[in-house]
Order: C-alpha cells, then structure tokens, then sequence
C-alpha cells in the first residue's frame, strides 16, 4: 500500500506542459465546476422564467430571463476553460490560443443575445400596437440590418482578437465595397429603398395602393420587392426602389371618399320644382349615417337635359361600404323623383326638316 501511494505521489508530481498532473486535474475540477454551476443556475431561472411570460409591466425583468434562457451551452464552455486556465502555467501560445477560443466563444453568444433582444424589443413594440400593422411591413428589415451590423462588428472584433490588421483590413474592404457597390447598386438601391420604407412608412401592409398602372393591396414589404395582390386575384410584384420612384397613391388611410353624381333633368321640368332638387338631394344625402353632404347645383345647361352635380362623401372609404352608401343613395333619389313627378331626361337629338 506504502509502495502505491508512493508511486501515486511520484506520478502526480510529472510535469505535463509546464504543470504537474495535479494542476491539471484541479483545473479540470475548477472548470467542471463552473460549468456546472453555470448550467444549473440557467436551468432555474428557465424554470422560473415562466411565471414572469404574463407579466407586461416588468419588460426588463422578462426579457432578463428571456437571454439567460437561451444561453448556450458554449458559452458555459467557454467559461469554464477560462477559469480552467488560471490554475495551470502554460506557454505563452497556448495560453494566447485557449484564451482566443474562449472570446470566440463568448463573441458568439453576445451575438446571438444581441440579435435576440432586438427582436425581443420590436415583438414587445408590435404588441403594444395592437391592431395597429405600423411594424408589420418593417419588423423583418429592421431586424434583418440589425443581425447584419451586430455580427460585422463582433466579427472585426473576434479578427482583432486573433491578431489580424483589421485596419488593413477594413482599407482594403473600402476599396473592394467600391467594385462591389457597383456591381451590386440595383440590390443596394432596393435595400436602402426597403429601409426607407420601413422609416418613413409611406404605406404598410394591408393599404390598398395605386402605382403608376397598378392597383391592389400590400402583401408583403420585403427587402427588394414589394408585393401587391390585386383586385382580380394575381400577384404583382415591384422593387422597392422602383416603388420610391413613382407616384404612389396610398387609399388605405383615407378617412373618407369622394362620391360625384352627375344627374340629368329633362327640361320640361317646372322651375319651381327645378329649384327644390339642391334640397331634395341634401336630405336623402343627410339621412345616411355614413355620409356627409357638400354640395348639390345646377352645373350646366345640356344639350338635352339640365345636368345638376351632386357631391358628398362616404364616411367609409372602403369599396364595399362606399359603394353600399352608393346604391342606397341612388335608390332613394329614383324614388324621390319618381314621388315629385321628376323625369330623367334621355339623350336625344330633335332634328327640324325645313319644307
């Protein structure tokens, strides 16, 4: 027994890479311990993450709870090979290069909780909205040129890190972003167009939009095109920087809708009865909820018929609603004329042949 606890002790004194077998097996225990602990504590504090999902007014607290629950198991790792290194004495390069494994490592999950909170943040904002589809369109691009920032930056670090010139590095990117830039200006023109869609929100999805000789409503904001679905059912798709170009007319955020009526009198017509028509017409106008009265005149003198004008506006600008407003209108001019003895007068020409 004497024998084997010498032998152990003489064993556990070599020297392995600068250190003995007993530093190395401390260090093992150190950095099994961190991770560990480290994988534990994450465990409970997903466990109990749930009781705080509900929760709208500790958004803070939340989205705490939301990171550590998805940290990876590699960042532990990394955590753990940098406690596991304190312990031992190594060389110079293997010191720099475990060191350089553990930053990468920890570069990599701030990245992925970057990129988590930025979508965590836009979610949150797109609830509070509600109904509102104001982040519908732009919750993609947005996120999308955030990851892209977030992961150049750590990139250039994690280079730095290993040792390479970024600043040569980036001068040298200069010069080729130019040749790339220009071959790719039509992708970059829609991609910054994407972006001041999603800024400016000159339209969101859902509004029904007039371009140039297209009409339909807004499918998706994507980042080069933009997608319509039309009113008779195909899809029409336009690049963003196309859209920026043209004249865009944007019907889905009127409040209201104009409504012109053209009414033809035949000139039999009494003038004193010609003369109630103006308020005739703004009361059948006034009786409908949804509308609101501008104005009625005797516009012109026609070639066959008195032509009075009729304006007003439909409260619900939407088409079926607009055009409901319409018809019942339209009705109960027919039956008011019909009732006052009012006749529409029909194009005609009366031609006079001289004897």
């Amino acid at each position: 027994m004497a024998d084997f606890l010498t032998r152990l002790l003489g064993a556990s004194e070599r020297i392995f890479y600068g250190n003995t077998i007993a530093d190395w097996v401390v260090a093992g225990i150190v950095g099994l311990a961190v991770w560990s602990g480290l994988s534990l504590m994450r465990r409970l504090i997903a466990a109990r993450s749930k009781r705080y999902s509900a929760d709208h007014r500790s958004t803070p607290i939340r989205l705490l709870f939301y990171l550590v629950g998805n940290t990876k198991q590699f960042f532990f790792l990394a955590l753990a090979l940098d406690a596991a290194q304190e312990s031992l004495t190594l060389s110079p390069r293997l010191h720099h290069a475990v060191s350089n494994v553990a930053v990468i490592l920890i570069l990599l999950q701030v990245g992925l909780w970057a990129g988590r909170s930025m979508r965590f943040y836009l979610e949150i904002k797109e609830m509070e909205r509600g109904s509102d589809r104001l982040f519908a369109g732009s919750l993609d691009i947005i996120n999308f040129v955030a990851r892209l920032v977030i992961w150049s930056l750590l990139i250039l670090v994690a280079l730095d890190n290993l040792g390479v010139n970024i600043t040569a590095l980036l001068a040298g990117l200069g010069v080729g972003g130019v040749a790339v830039a220009l071959a790719l200006q039509n992708v970059l023109g829609d991609l910054f167009a994407s972006l001041s869609i999603a800024l400016d929100k000159p339209f969101v999805v859902g509004d029904s939009l007039n371009i140039d000789t297209y009409t339909g409503s807004v499918e998706h904001i994507g980042i080069k095109t933009t997608r319509l679905r039309s009113d008779t059912g195909e899809q029409i798709i336009l690049s963003n920087a196309d859209i920026l170009k043209s004249r865009v007319r944007n019907y889905g955020r009127m409040t209201e809708q104009r409504v012109l009526t053209t009414l033809r009198v035949a000139y039999a017509t009494p003038t004193e009865v010609l003369a109630g028509i103006p308020k005739l017409l703004e009361d059948i106008v006034r009786g409908q909820p949804s509308a609101r009265f501008e104005r009625c005149h005797l516009r012109s003198l026609g070639e066959s018929s008195l032509q009075f004008e009729l304006s007003y506006f439909a409260q619900q600008p939407k088409l079926n609603p607009m055009m409901d407003l319409q018809q019942m209108v339209n009705f109960q001019i027919i039956n008011e004329f019909r009732r006052v003895g009012i006749e529409f007068a029909l194009p005609a020409q009366r031609v006079v042949l001289d004897k």
